[in-house]
């Protein structure tokens, strides 16, 4: 049981690292010589514009921001929760608080990735006349690694469930 919980609390880790990585890192669309994030666009890696309200699309980055920095905060609280909960509650009560926190930052994250992949044409081709190449761009890592942190979150979730009902 014991090499279980740390199991999980290594995957709990690193799924709130996987979720800090994408939300900070600069690489949710890139391409030669520009990349974009949720937060700026650059290019060449030295001239970098701050997304503001001039940005088309402006309503609909946000709510990627949103929702990315609701599901990393949700994912801490839930591993402090665990922690918490690990010592205090009897069993057969323990991690059902813990679980609903890690399926809601699971359902934020994929929120955030569902709405950047839908977006994502929307928000860097009707901005054209801030980088004229950021046409021909691919999803970069951090948008990747979302979608990853979705799929880890939702098995952790998963797992303190399962160990719920274990002995």
């Amino acid at each position: 049981m014991l090499v279980l919980l740390a199991f999980i609390i290594v995957f709990h880790i690193t799924s709130a690292a996987l979720l800090f990585i994408s939300t900070i890192d600069n690489a949710w669309w890139v391409g030669e010589g520009f990349y974009a994030d949720l937060w700026r666009l650059c290019q060449n890696s030295t001239n970098c514009t701050e997304i503001s309200d001039s940005y088309k699309g402006y309503q609909t980055l946000q709510a990627v921001q949103a929702t990315m920095i609701l599901s990393t905060i949700l994912c801490c609280i839930a591993l402090l929760v665990f922690v918490l909960q690990l010592f205090r509650l009897k069993q057969g009560e323990r991690f059902v608080l813990t679980s609903i926190i890690q399926l809601l930052s699971c359902l934020c994250v994929m929120i955030a990735a569902a709405i950047y992949t839908d977006r994502h044409e929307e928000l860097h081709k009707k901005n054209m006349d801030f980088y004229k190449e950021m046409d021909g761009g691919k999803y970069g890592y951090s948008f990747i690694l979302a979608w990853i942190a979705f799929a880890f979150t939702f098995i952790s979730g998963i797992m303190y469930l399962v160990l719920r009902k274990r002995k």
